[in-house]
């Protein structure tokens, strides 16, 4: 365990993350790293971290995954033909160069239109669409691309198969359904999710998104239902073969923990603790810490009471073998649905609020009562990890913006997967292509009827006090990362009081602290 001014770090705890979960509900105390309730003898979970141990086949697709890199060549060559330059480079500073990418892309290949006769709707006439501009683009990153690292690999069927996908995006995004069926229909003849190449399974998933989209158009909004169980095992595939997962739920907790410093009676809400496999390594500290363990109530939120009354008896059973003095209250609802009374918040305890964003459905409800609602409460500390993805905007812009992000993460799971690796199309198929869909074919203010935040760490800053993540929480990210061997390209970024993680040079998920500038001393 190190100490730092006083508090303690989770080092050895990084292992109980790495064990294979089959079930999602019923937990094995020693599969997650706690062998009983009594503390060693040295304060840590685990004597040392220890590498992950991966096959040598896995690193052979590295070479051949440069979908990402292909994305984002298209970006930079949007971004060269945009007049102003400061202000494309100042994004390009921030590696924030996507979202001002896709604010432009409708006027960069906005297609020409001349009337037509439609065969898929009802004799009306109806607009076709000329892609000049965008294979002017798809054909200049190419030939660029031929003379750079990676991009010359990519092969003529994924730059065939993304270059369709970017033409059906733009005759979505100016309603020409039926030219956007017919580019579809041919999409999803010619990519399959079990594909070999990253750029077919993606381009895969986003074609299906996108008829989704399409039928919801012609019939209506449709929510799908959510099979929980599926997502939360895939959740833990994805748990054991990245560092994404480990990355958010450890610098949190460390931030949880130095905020609960000397505190006797403290408080936790999870908007969305679906198992809350991030909290057995937190309890093991409380319970452990030198100035004694405190009271614990944790408040979770998520959709369905059965999970969650299954999650706050594991959580308990845990907590009574720890000798934790702990409580545990379920809402079945949506964080901006609630209000402070269903909280239940006590005088004198010591709040805060975790939140992993994701974006497999909406798990807090509309954004503007979420911020109330967090004002309200005035939490001491809020842990936010947030994906670096937009989910505001027209649907052109999330389009570039998902196909960015999610390109990378193929990319990042294909460099050392092999393609018929049945975790990996788990993951892909129940998270992924689910984020995706919801993006893509259910979000959005036209179908939503709210406006999501473009950021939330951005509004936060209006209302809050940020709260820099510590040497502490950058060690904690660092022992995660050194589970994962260099060649595999992730990257951990420091800055503006903020963890970053990344793969190669595209940051995924930004964590972050902050306080209310009226929670109790």
């Amino acid at each position: 365990m190190m100490k730092a001014g006083g508090f303690e770090v989770v080092n050895g705890a990084l292992d109980h993350m790495m064990q294979t979960h089959h079930e999602p509900i019923n937990w094995d105390y020693s599969s997650v790293g706690f062998p009983g309730a009594a503390p060693s003898s040295n304060n840590s979970l685990v004597p040392a971290v220890k590498p992950m141990i991966m096959t040598e086949n896995r690193c052979v697709n590295l070479e051949r995954n440069e979908l990402s890199e292909w994305v984002e060549n298209i970006t930079k060559q949007l971004i060269d033909d945009l007049p102003d330059t400061t202000m494309v480079q100042s994004c390009q500073d921030n590696n924030n160069n996507v979202p001002v990418a896709a604010s432009f892309l409708g006027e960069l290949i906005r297609p020409r239109k001349t009337a037509r006769r439609s065969n898929y709707f009802d004799g009306g006439d109806h607009q076709d669409l000329q892609w000049s501009n965008i294979n002017q683009i798809t054909n200049v990153c190419h030939e660029n691309g031929a003379n750079r690292s990676g991009l010359s690999r990519l092969d003529e069927q994924g730059l065939s198969l993304i270059t369709l996908l970017l033409e059906c995006a733009v005759a979505i995004s100016v309603d020409n359904l039926g030219e956007a069926h017919r580019m579809l229909l041919e999409l999803t003849q010619m990519a399959s999710p079990y594909g070999p190449s990253c750029a077919e399974r993606v381009v895969a998933y986003f074609a299906k998104a996108m008829s989704s989209r399409v039928i919801n158009s012609w019939l209506g909004i449709c929510s799908p239902l959510i099979n929980h169980k599926s997502v939360h095992c895939a959740f833990q595939v994805f748990n054991n073969v990245s560092p994404f997962i480990k990355f958010a739920h450890f610098t949190s907790n460390q931030a949880i923990l130095e905020a609960f410093h000397r505190r006797d009676r403290v408080h936790i809400i999870d908007l969305d603790i679906m198992q809350g496999l991030q909290w057995p390594a937190l309890f093991h500290i409380l319970a452990t810490r030198l100035e004694g363990p405190p009271h614990l109530r944790m408040t979770g939120m998520g959709t369905s009471i059965d999970i969650l009354l299954e999650t706050g008896k594991q959580l308990s059973n845990f907590a009574k073998r720890l000798g934790l003095s702990f409580e545990f209250h379920p809402i079945a609802k949506k964080f901006g649905e609630v209000n402070t009374s269903m909280l239940q918040l006590r005088h004198g305890e010591t709040l805060a609020v975790h939140w992993l964003q994701h974006s497999m459905y909406d798990a807090t409800g509309p954004d503007w009562k979420t911020m109330r609602l967090l004002e309200e409460i005035s939490p001491r500390i809020i842990t936010l990890v947030e994906q670096e993805i937009c989910h505001g905007g027209s649907f052109l812009d999330r389009f570039v913006g998902s196909l960015h992000y999610y390109s990378t993460m193929f990319d990042s799971l294909g460099a050392y997967m092999a393609s018929d690796d049945p975790g990996r199309h788990r993951v892909e198929q129940c998270l992924l292509y689910r984020e995706i869909n919801n993006i893509l074919a259910i979000g959005g203010p036209a179908r939503s009827g709210e406006e999501k935040l473009r950021q939330w760490r951005d509004e936060l800053c209006n209302s809050f006090g940020q709260v820099g993540m510590s040497s502490n929480s950058m060690a904690q990210a660092q022992l995660i990362l050194n589970m994962f061997p260099p060649a595999h390209g992730y990257s951990l970024v420091q800055g503006d009081g903020t963890l970053m993680l990344g793969w190669k040079d595209t940051s995924l998920f930004t964590a972050s602290a902050w306080t209310s500038h009226h929670a109790s001393a």
